[in-house]
């Protein structure tokens, strides 16, 4: 079985050519990268010092298996009183993905995390934005085949998105469904 970025180089780069018009191989739009994210805000509001660590370590151990990549944690920028939201304080866990790291999440997700999910459908072509990026969230990671559903103690939802260099939403689509990205058919 070929890679999915064989794939790409050899079927999808030339049929993309042939479908929309372009002259060239640069014209066609490209993955630039994938970002995994995580955001624990209601997980750690009103928790100790302590108690915060342990999510946090949990979240992104469980997110850099899923990766293969360290994770990036992310602060509050301000306070925000509505939220028992403090300044400064970790509110989310970040990896973005590039190269072969990038492709290797992607084959996971297409031919591993996705049909494992519970009725799974397809993907909304309305997850994807004017710029033709896909934003797909899970509600619990344990869909993962890196993560032993025995051995957890929270489930956390995430979000994954794919981000290309397309000029529009068509152009967005088409790729993906080439790649092999299961998408419901619009009616």
């Amino acid at each position: 079985m070929q890679s999915l970025k064989e794939k790409y180089n050899k079927e999808v780069v030339p049929e993309m050519m042939k479908r929309l018009g372009y002259k060239n191989r640069m014209a066609v739009p490209s993955i630039r990268k994938v970002v995994l994210n995580s955001s624990f805000g209601k997980a750690v509001v009103g928790k100790s010092a302590s108690e915060r660590e342990k999510i946090f370590n949990l979240i992104s151990q469980d997110l850099s298996l899923i990766a293969g990549q360290k994770t990036n944690l992310v602060k509050s920028k301000k306070s925000i009183a509505g939220f028992k939201l403090r300044e400064n304080l970790e509110i989310a866990a970040v990896v973005t993905l590039r190269k072969q790291k990038m492709w290797d999440m992607l084959e996971r997700l297409i031919y591993l995390s996705l049909p494992r999910s519970r009725d799974f459908k397809g993907l909304d072509p309305k997850s994807i934005d004017k710029n033709g990026n896909l934003s797909i969230g899970f509600k619990e990671h344990i869909f993962f085949p890196e993560i032993f559903t025995e051995k957890e103690k929270t489930i956390f939802g995430l979000e994954i998105t794919v981000v290309i260099n397309a000029k529009s939403k068509e152009e967005g689509l088409e790729l993906y469904k080439l790649m092999g990205f299961p998408m419901k058919e619009i009616k």
